[in-house]
């Protein structure tokens, strides 16, 4: 850490480049933690440790820059020989990976000059700390909720984070798949390990086996450096694939080779690197359903699917509802201090919608609310949600029936691109029926 009250730990990196060298001499506001190369797996822990000194001989080893670039949250300082400044591979770790370099003979009051400001710069990149008694992100809060389907799920997700077989998280976008990966990493055995979330659909074509499988400098053009893979990164750890279903099918057989040996080749590499990571995957689409439509492989369905976890929407938590809106609340409410809650007609409008967007667009909306409402308290239109019609208290019986009728069609007609006769045929009606519902809630489709 990088506090002033306690000596401040430094990771010194000896790579025995200068035999008879000195320690770097430092004073009692420092703590030198040494460590050797090679250097056997699993790497320590640097989680804790914000700056560092990479003491640099004549030869720069693949692990040394792997182990820098698997801990790029700490500050390096590279500790070298003016002679070997002119070498092109140490002057690209430094311009690369390296907060400054000093040179030998060291000067220990520039040194520690040096480790104070790449501390403050650690310290100022740090996310700040949420308020007392707030969970801190997706990584650090516990799932939030008391309904039904969601204590299934909590008592589903302890059971899994026992064994290290691979989860299928199924549920609509905005749900939460992420928040329950996270958790079964959290409960697992490999809790100490690193927990990484790679999001298929967010990678382009060309680039999405270099960032699964990482690759050696001149596979390609422009890889002028090896890059670490995210399936490497996770090593002793767990893997999210999220968006599994956007997946090319040329890469499904690459992954599928890897969940079957446990290693993987680097682009351009000619070594197979063993890896132990447990695999979670995570889609909003129905992979059984791409696996009969040829878009996925089925053996790799198979092996990905060993347990299935549903992540249930949010218009199906009731009252959770209240309890989300109520946290991100008061998470947001620092930026609005005069807020104090909710009207009753918030509360109304919030159950009323049904929420397509799930939980990722209850935040969204709580934090424009927060950021939009002028009074005490969060209205409606704070929210961006019609208020509910005046007198309409609880919803009868015959609301619900409506709301759910209303519902029905309007999904019927989303699947069937508003084709009238197909969505007549999904609904079981004739379409003179469909068009008396039509007619009925006012709906009009765009196309026929």
């Amino acid at each position: 850490m990088c506090s002033s009250d306690t000596p401040r730990e430094v990771a010194w990196l000896d790579m025995g480049g200068h035999p008879g060298t000195p320690v770097p001499q430092l004073s009692s506001a420092w703590h030198l933690r040494r460590l050797t190369f090679p250097m056997p797996r699993p790497w320590p822990d640097l989680g804790g440790v914000r700056v560092g000194l990479l003491d640099l001989g004549r030869s720069l080893p693949s692990q040394l820059v792997d182990f820098v670039h698997v801990h790029q949250h700490v500050k390096w300082i590279a500790l070298v020989d003016p002679v070997l400044l002119p070498s092109p591979e140490l002057r690209d770790l430094i311009r690369d990976s390296c907060y400054d370099f000093h040179t030998r003979p060291l000067d220990q009051a520039r040194l520690e000059v040096t480790l104070g400001r790449a501390c403050g710069m650690a310290v100022l990149e740090t996310p700040a700390e949420p308020a007392a008694g707030l969970p801190s992100g997706d990584e650090g809060r516990p799932i939030i909720g008391h309904s039904a389907p969601m204590q299934a799920l909590a008592r589903q997700l302890s059971r899994v984070a026992g064994s290290d077989a691979p989860v299928l998280f199924q549920g609509e976008s905005g749900t939460g798949k992420e928040l329950a990966a996270r958790t079964v990493h959290r409960q697992s055995r490999r809790s100490e390990g690193p927990f990484v979330a790679v999001n298929c659909g967010a990678l382009p074509a060309q680039l999405i086996q270099s960032e699964l499988f990482g690759h050696e400098a001149g596979a390609f053009t422009g890889a002028t450096r090896r890059k670490i893979g995210q399936l490497e990164l996770a090593h002793g750890g767990t893997l999210l694939l999220d968006e599994i279903g956007d997946l090319g099918l040329d890469l499904q057989v690459n992954l599928l080779r890897f969940l079957q040996e446990g290693t993987l080749l680097r682009l351009g590499g000619l070594q197979p690197i063993q890896v132990d990571v447990r695999v979670l995957a995570a889609t909003h689409v129905d992979l059984f359903k791409a696996v009969e439509a040829g878009r996925f492989r089925e053996d790799l369905y198979y092996r990905l699917n060993v347990i299935q976890l549903d992540v249930p929407p949010l218009r199906e938590r009731g009252a959770d509802l209240v309890e989300l809106a109520h946290f991100y609340f008061d998470r947001f409410r620092g930026q609005n201090p005069r807020l104090r809650g909710f009207t009753r007609a918030a509360i109304q409008a919030l159950y009323s919608h049904r929420w397509p967007g799930n939980v990722r667009e209850l935040v969204n909306r709580i934090q424009r609310a927060v950021t939009m409402a002028d009074g005490r308290l969060i209205r409606p239109e704070d929210l961006g949600l019609a208020a509910p019609l005046e007198g309409s208290g609880r919803e009868t019986l015959a609301q619900a029936r409506a709301r759910a009728e209303r519902e029905t069609v309007m999904r019927a007609l989303g699947q069937c691109d508003n084709n009238l006769s197909r969505a007549a045929r999904e609904l079981g009606v004739g379409r003179v029926t469909l068009y008396r519902l039509l007619d009925k809630y006012g709906m009009r489709p765009s196309k026929h």
